[in-house]
């Protein structure tokens, strides 16, 4: 069983190495950078990486991209704020030590660090997601954003260890990231005939909100977790609003 680790990236110098560097137990490290200007390829190729510079095609191509150029046939998914800890590092080790595996691929669970401490509750941990995979038996799929991976049968899952992800550094940089992330999506939902309404925008967020912090115990994780709560609501109100403004009703005719 040998592994390939692909990461996707553009514009990641300050997460690249960190991140290269948790996975170099792997069989190869391939990094699919889709035009950095701040010499993410060059860091990534110091630390013994392969990189691949592509376009950018969209979160679910990509992926699937990437997994194509692997030279090796199962494949350990990254984003450039992730990194492999310790113990799932083990963990996939004696995995590649027994050999070809049965199951098609291996879900992990992702342990987020948001606003200086980790997020253990709002539905964000544990969060489990297919990771390592065999690509003749799996592909990426959904709607961009929002990718996953779909497997020919059921993962098994990994329970030691965890992929750290280092997400947004400020409520800057997660608000910049809301406003990418749901113009992309209101496009999708406008392509397939969805339209906003009303009543949409009025009630989903703070339903978002309510779920998040309360039922799913976000309130435990202190302002960080309102901090969650009160971006995943906005994030759900403007992507309706998005696709309202993109489906022709806030539009007046021209004079």
């Amino acid at each position: 069983m040998r592994i390939t680790a692909a990461i996707i990236a553009k514009n990641e110098a300050r997460n690249i190495v960190d991140c290269v560097r948790s996975v170099a137990f792997c069989d190869e490290v391939l990094v699919v950078d889709s035009g950095s200007t701040d010499g993410t390829p060059d860091l990534a190729r110091a630390e013994g990486a392969r990189v691949v510079v592509t376009d950018w095609p969209g979160w679910v191509a990509q992926k699937n991209r990437a997994a194509g150029l692997a030279s090796h046939d199962w494949v350990l998914s990254l984003d450039a704020d992730e990194r492999v800890d310790a113990r799932l590092r083990a963990e996939v080790e004696r995995l590649r030590a027994a050999g070809e595996p049965a199951a098609p691929g291996f879900e992990v669970t992702r342990h987020v660090f948001y606003l200086g401490r980790w997020i253990d509750h709002g539905g964000w941990f544990p969060e489990w997601r297919t990771r390592l995979f065999d690509r003749r038996r799996a592909r990426w799929v959904g709607v961009d954003p929002h990718d996953r991976l779909e497997t020919d049968g059921p993962p098994a899952r990994i329970t030691v260890g965890e992929l750290q992800h280092f997400t947004y550094r400020s409520i800057a940089e997660h608000v910049a990231q809301i406003d990418r992330f749901t113009t992309v999506a209101a496009k999708e939902k406008v392509a397939r005939g969805e339209r906003g309404s009303l009543l949409g925008m009025l009630f989903r967020p703070p339903a978002r909100f309510l779920k998040m912090y309360v039922l799913r115990g976000g309130f435990l994780d202190g302002r960080a977790g309102f901090f969650l709560a009160a971006m995943a609501a906005w994030y759900v109100f403007l992507k309706y609003a998005k696709v309202w403004e993109l489906g022709g009703y806030g539009r007046k005719a021209a004079p």
